[in-house]
């Protein structure tokens, strides 16, 4: 008989997927296990036990089971903890929580431990939830999830020389190498990847990085501030993915027409 182990843990539903007649694969960000791909079998059918429970980007409280050697868990339990309302019912909101469920799924590795993550989205979808957002929400929890992971861009030094930033300069930012360069190192380097910075830009996201999530409102940008900010850190995603991310690309179609 193979072993069979129980987790119980809290978990964020990132993405679910019809499977046969009435089952549904979910991809989850567990508390205590780091993403996790489960089944729950039947769910398209109950009315009782995982009715309107499995949702992207809900806050759950699982029981998940799982046999030695299968890579796949069964869902056993599953209840709601936040559902977000206020989130759902606001068309931006919704796909700004869709992106942050995508970019979660793309980088993490499945049973890589992720309790700040996890904790990280808890807090985000907690204040986009209690109408706590603007320009610079979504760059700051890149910049937060980056940091988490080690991927953090360098924005204090240049990548090359290791100059320190300086307001006199005007800077570039290069996917490939991580950071911010210098104008003397972009002359004679001439990277082909470059993205245009300038130092207020740089200097919002250093400040937003190292400022509590709930002073974010405080920190004013600009529109040509988020451009920048938004060209740079999508920029360096895409170059960590290696593809642009579905929902990011229609959060930005529907911020253009300001619906």
């Amino acid at each position: 008989m193979l072993h069979k182990t129980t987790l119980k843990t809290n978990g964020i539903v990132l993405r679910t997927t019809d499977y046969l007649e009435s089952d549904r694969i979910v991809v989850l960000l567990t508390e205590d296990a780091g993403k996790i791909t489960g089944i729950a079998k039947g769910a398209r059918k109950s009315r009782i036990r995982f009715a309107n429970v499995l949702e992207p980007f809900s806050h759950l409280s699982l029981v998940l089971s799982q046999k030695k050697g299968n890579r796949m868990a069964f869902i056993e339990e599953a209840a709601t903890i936040h559902h977000y309302p206020a989130i759902r019912a606001n068309l931006e909101k919704t796909l700004t929580a869709s992106y942050f469920m995508e970019l979660m799924e793309q980088f993490l590795w499945e049973e890589k431990s992720g309790t700040h993550i996890f904790q990280l989205a808890c807090e985000y979808l907690a204040l986009m939830e209690e109408n706590h957002e603007g320009k610079s929400f979504v760059r700051f929890f890149e910049l937060r999830f980056l940091q988490l992971l080690g991927y953090e861009p360098v924005l204090d030094r240049c990548t090359i020389c290791a100059s320190p930033l300086q307001s006199s300069s005007s800077y570039g930012f290069s996917p490939s190498a991580g950071g911010i360069q210098c104008p003397g190192c972009i002359e004679q380097r001439r990277t082909a990847d470059i993205i245009p910075a300038s130092v207020g830009a740089i200097r919002t996201l250093l400040l937003g990085k190292n400022s509590p999530p709930l002073l974010m409102e405080r920190i004013i940008m600009t529109e040509q501030c988020a451009c920048e900010c938004r060209l740079l850190l999508c920029g360096f995603i895409r170059h960590l993915l290696g593809k642009e991310l579905k929902s990011l690309s229609v959060l930005h179609e529907i911020q253009k027409m300001n619906l």
